[in-house]
């Protein structure tokens, strides 16, 4: 069919092509109204796409519950390569499609064996993957694969969306490049009617068909169609152009003999597009017509209610509104009667899912036994990995439940596998069915908990206050639930910008070592992650740090045990993570980073990945490896945006290495982010991060005034968390502006802290500090003290601060030459790191004692993007692209592709000229 107007349209997904046939990839998201072109221009697409393999999937409404089902006959023509894959991917792909039995798979594990997968198949045939009405895709699988077109790059495949503007499942594919398609212009829309109208219709019918369709194509044929008919008034107050097709259609279709009528009801309750199972069905609901189903289909066909078959992938209506308007159009009776059928007719060995979703469609009413059937589909779907799909059969479930108790308990059950989904708005409807209270205590109690879940998730007030009302609810019913409410109060607190009001983190706390208290065995006795992790917070908040760390580390020591990464400790990695910062435990914070980031990578966990790659990046700041620091951050926003998270929250995280390295603009820009988001004063760690790095700032340019007002609020208003992060900053801040008064309030709650840590990291900053205090040979004592414990450490920022402070301080006493050397070391390390702003401290104070400091380069290959950069330390490693690919959630072609820019910018040919090329 040749196409009228879209030009441009149809040029954007020509370059698109172009670009496949190149060994490139795209991604287009086409978006707009029912009707308005968006399916025209795929079937361009597919029309222009030779010599390319393509793979299309139409969305089906009533599929969009049965997790992966969508994916499953997207990826059905290449599961032949599927033992080609890594063990764990190809583990996660058979699980969640039921081919294998196993541990429910991470969704973005299951993308990775997917984007393997088909950028395996493109390898050997460039492709196209074609999803219309994606509105309709189950989430499962539209999460997937939006996750595959996020991590395309070069791989010679192409991936084209269609959906409906006012659908809410399309915000997971936001971010990836976008195509709005609008109605025709007027002169295109002229000539699209003049072809499907009657030469002979009044020119006033014309001009109110195009007034009326907004140039819309559908609807221009559609009523071109109906013009014979149609009288010039008789077109009434506009409408939105899908309400008045659908009427059209349901219309064409009620003027079926009732044969065909049922034959196109059951065509659209069912999804697999399975004409035989249709035709099965339709015998058993009405046997003495078997003989004239397939005269009903044709008469379906001849009236352009249901199009020529073309097989399983492709839809078999000539419009998806027909669907629409056919299927609601229906009697309840009718609808329950097709169901019905179809159930019957679907094995409920190869297709069990299915059948259940058939059955509760056909229920009346209350019925436990589809009801217990429906909740053995959605244990089975949470083995899967299909949380969505889990938490649509316990809905269903409690739909059919009589028992208000039971009703209540799927309801809730349903709601918390959304969450685990990462769909809390859906949560948040379930939630809302619950009514003014689900019955029983416990079970008030976990609505609660979930309620304090959805807040945390959707940014809401109120989290911390909910998750501690749950907390106190099930003390004394469920002490596991107890205390994991009582963890989620405490990240909370943590992370949330406005606890709102009546909520406290010190609340929380003091609850929680009342609950541990109350129990056989002192604080501490339980070798469990979770449990230390809870007590030793809980003693941070509410009985300070002398009181905490022995705990604390007692937590650290746990999740540095064997196995502790694969186990229940995960859920809990930033608590383990802030444990290593509030005691300054830079080897704790590293191991737990690498082995968490590793495992991580292992179950394709990309959320718990984003918490271990900010710790990496975090300790390798205070390391002193800027450049791996800035990898480490790249992969946590790389990370954030594959899962399609909000990057104004994600992207700022950086600001500590913006800080370190004297980037005034960067640093300053992730506060201005951080005010936009949040007018008001917020709280959480976020806040200590990007005030730490305004400290770190100010000290670098020696701006101390600014250092001093940035750091102050952690004494007028001391944080529960992050304080340790700014006090040494502003002991030197202080004690540079001469606010002796402030300089020791700040020293004595650091040696409070500090003491109770004990760790080098800890007792060289306090040494520091003192000795910026002390005077004459104390004060020397004291740095000396302090370079002696941070000299055995890794801790590449602190040991060069230090020797900076003492190198000054000796400066100022007129002895140059001991000065030289340690004023030398500190500027040579920090240009080395690349923290510009110290080394021109240093390269200033060293000019004072008569030296000419040699200019340094940073070390960073600042021609590598972090992203080749990555790549090429891999393969300098002797990693295979394979590796590389899983490791960073990419393709082997991508891979590959990045390593050829790699070696044209570094000047070589093959991998193991890496090592020597590579900076650093």
């Amino acid at each position: 069919m040749i196409m009228t107007g879209r030009r441009s349209e149809r040029a954007e997904l020509d370059r698109l092509l172009d670009d496949v046939r190149t060994g490139m990839s795209g991604v287009l998201v086409l978006r707009g109204d029912a009707g308005i072109g968006k399916t025209a221009l795929l079937d361009h697409a597919v029309a222009s796409a030779s010599p390319m393999r393509v793979t299309r999937l139409d969305g089906v409404e009533s599929e969009q519950e049965l997790g992966f089902a969508a994916l499953h006959r997207i990826v059905l023509p290449f599961l032949d390569l599927r033992l080609e894959l890594p063990a764990p991917q190809l583990a996660a792909l058979e699980t969640a499609f039921g081919m294998a039995a196993g541990s429910a798979p991470d969704r973005f594990l299951v993308g990775l064996a997917v984007l393997t997968l088909m950028a395996g198949a493109a390898r050997r045939q460039p492709l196209l993957v074609v999803c219309d009405d994606a509105q309709w895709v189950d989430q499962e699988s539209l999460d997937v694969l939006a996750f595959v077109g996020r991590r395309l790059h070069a791989d010679g495949m192409g991936m084209l969306f269609a959906l409906r503007d006012e659908h809410a499942s399309g915000a997971v594919l936001a971010g990836l490049p976008e195509l709005r398609i609008h109605g025709l212009p007027e002169s295109d829309a002229r000539a699209l009617l003049t072809e499907h109208l009657d030469p002979t219709t009044a020119p006033a019918l014309q001009e109110r068909i195009i007034a009326e369709s907004a140039g819309n194509p559908l609807a221009l044929r559609e009523l071109a169609r109906s013009a014979r008919t149609l009288q010039a008034g008789a077109i009434a107050t506009p409408l939105p152009v899908s309400r008045s097709l659908e009427a059209r259609f349901l219309q064409r279709f009620r003027q079926l003999t009732a044969l065909s009528r049922s034959t196109v009801l059951m065509v659209a309750a069912d999804a697999t597009g399975d004409r035989d199972l249709v035709r099965r069905a339709l015998d058993r609901q009405t046997p003495s017509a078997s003989g004239e189903i397939d005269a009903a289909f044709e008469e379906a066909e001849r009236a352009d209610v249901l199009a020529v078959h073309t097989g399983p992938a492709g839809s078999p209506f000539r419009h998806p509104l027909i669907r629409s308007a056919v299927y609601t159009g229906a009697s309840r009776a009718e609808r329950r009667a097709a169901h019905a059928a179809l159930a019957a007719v679907t094995d409920p060995l190869t297709d069990p899912d299915r059948r259940a979703w058939h059955l509760a469609s056909a229920a009346e009413g209350p019925d436990e036994g589809v009801a217990a059937e429906l909740q053995v589909r959605a244990e089975r779907a949470k083995d899967n990995g299909g949380y969505l799909a889990r938490a649509a059969f316990l809905h269903r479930a409690a739909e059919l439940t009589g028992d208000a108790v039971s009703r209540s308990t799927r309801l809730l059950e349903a709601c918390a596998a959304t969450l685990m989904a990462g769909s809390p708005h859906r949560g948040e409807e379930l939630l809302a069915l619950l009514g003014p209270g689900p019955g029983l205590p416990v079970l008030r109690a976990h609505a609660d908990r979930l309620r304090g879940l959805v807040h945390v998730m959707v940014g809401k007030e109120g989290a911390v206050a909910l998750l501690h009302q749950a907390a106190l609810a099930l003390s004394d019913r469920d002490p596991h639930g107890c205390r994991d409410a009582l963890l989620e109060a405490v990240d909370a607190a943590i992370v949330v910008p406005r606890l709102g009001p009546g909520a406290s983190i010190t609340r929380v706390a003091r609850t929680a070592l009342a609950v541990r208290g109350s129990r056989s065995g002192p604080l501490g006795d339980s070798q469990d992650p979770a449990d230390l992790l809870l007590d030793g917070h809980a003693r941070l908040v509410a009985l300070g740090h002398a009181e905490a760390a022995h705990v604390l580390k007692a937590a650290l020591t746990a999740m540095r045990a064997p196995g502790a990464e694969h186990g229940g400790a995960v859920r809990w990695s930033l608590l383990g993570m802030l444990a290593a910062i509030e005691t300054w435990d830079i080897d704790a914070l590293s191991e737990c980073g690498r082995r968490y980031a590793d495992a991580a990578r292992a179950h394709g966990a990309l959320r718990m990945l984003q918490i271990a790659a900010h710790a990496n990046a975090t300790a390798e700041v205070f390391r002193g490896d800027l450049a791996t620091a800035q990898l480490h951050f790249a992969e946590f926003k790389d990370v954030a945006d594959a899962t399609g998270a909000d990057p104004r929250f994600s992207h700022p995280t950086d600001a500590m290495l913006h800080g370190w390295r004297g980037d005034e603009a960067a640093t300053l820009a992730a506060v201005r982010a951080q005010r936009d988001l949040y007018p008001e004063q917020p709280g959480g760690i976020a806040v200590q991060l990007v005030r730490a790095a305004t400290v770190v700032l100010g000290l670098g340019q020696g701006r101390y005034p600014d250092a001093e007002a940035a750091a102050r609020p952690v004494l007028d208003d001391p944080p529960p968390h992050g304080a340790g992060l700014v006090l040494p900053g502003l002991v030197e801040a202080a004690a540079r502006i001469h606010d002796t008064g402030l300089a020791e309030r700040a020293l004595d709650e650091l040696a409070e802290r500090a003491e109770a840590a004990g760790t080098p990291w800890a007792l060289g900053l306090l040494a520091r500090s003192r000795a910026l205090l002390a005077t004459g040979a104390a004060a020397e004592d004291f740095f000396r003290d302090a370079l002696a414990h941070l000299g055995p450490t890794p801790l590449g920022t602190e040991k060069a601060h230090t020797r900076l402070l003492y190198g000054e301080w000796l400066r100022r006493r007129r002895r140059p030459t001991e000065a030289r050397a340690h004023l030398r070391a500190a500027h040579e390390a920090f240009a080395r790191m690349g923290a510009a702003a110290f080394a021109e401290r240093a390269r200033l104070e060293l000019r004072a004692t008569g030296e000419r400091p040699r200019r340094h380069g940073t070390g960073a290959p600042g021609h590598l993007t972090p992203q080749e950069t990555r790549i090429a330390r891999m393969a300098a490693d002797g990693a295979t692209n394979q590796e590389i690919a899983t490791h960073l959630f990419l393709s082997a072609s991508t891979v590959e592709y990045h390593l050829g820019k790699v070696f044209r910018k570094l000047g070589i040919t093959s991998r193991r000229h890496l090592r020597t090329a590579l900076p650093g």
